[in-house]
């Protein structure tokens, strides 16, 4: 009997979190793959960077971001509302951040709703994606809730879409449908892959490499 792709997806999801949480080194490996994000020409260029804020075991974000805040770009930061849809948030400090739902460290409330400290996503220059499995196509697993599915459907199709991950959270091959969308990058501890993305129309050649952009699928390793 052939297994669904939802069948495979959950396997994928379940191998790829036993992976994670049994990651050692977490602290060092995040802080590595951070600063690789960071010495991204997209992020040299990029006025307005979305950061994720790290949950369990997934690449520690929250140790960079005060780093980040100094950098004299605008920094922006999700938080979920009552309807299960991501928002975004310009975050000026650290102080700002509090514990929320599900023990995620989101903006404050009274903060949110501030005119000034929100944030369009279309605004965005450069997106930091989280998630659970990846392949070096750009292919992303999430948590099956949609969130991040929803929010990157509003973001400018030049903004460049760049997941953080652990070595151990690739695979082969994540199952995909038409609607899903696929990363430009992805950096592990090891290296930074190139992804299909969302800006090659169907049928058109992928252009040469530029200035630290690798053909699709290759990679290279941090500091090369």
């Amino acid at each position: 009997m052939t297994m669904d792709v939802q069948q495979r997806k959950q396997i994928i999801r379940e191998q790829a979190h036993a992976n994670r949480n049994a990651q050692p080194d977490k602290d060092a490996l995040s802080q590595r793959i951070c600063a690789t994000f960071a010495a991204l020409p997209e992020y040299t260029a990029a006025r307005t960077v979305l950061f994720y804020v790290d949950v369990r075991s997934e690449v520690r974000t929250r140790h960079y971001l005060a780093a980040a805040l100094t950098h004299g770009k605008k920094i922006v930061v999700p938080w979920c509302n009552d309807r299960g849809e991501l928002e975004l948030f310009h975050l000026e400090n650290m102080e700002e951040l509090a514990t929320g739902m599900y023990r995620i460290l989101e903006p404050r409330p009274e903060l949110r709703s501030l005119p000034a400290r929100q944030v369009d996503p279309r605004d965005l220059d450069l997106v930091m994606v989280p998630g659970v499995a990846f392949d070096r196509s750009g292919g992303r697993m999430g948590h099956g809730k949609g969130y991040y599915d929803k929010l990157l459907q509003h973001a400018r199709p030049d903004a460049p879409l760049v997941a953080l991950a652990f070595e151990c959270q690739l695979f082969p091959e994540i199952p995909t449908a038409p609607h899903d969308i696929f990363m430009d990058k992805i950096i592990t501890e090891k290296a930074v892959y190139a992804g299909k993305g969302r800006r090659k129309p169907q049928g058109e050649s992928a252009s040469p490499a530029g200035p630290g952009q690798h053909p699709q699928g290759s990679q290279t390793r941090p500091g090369a």
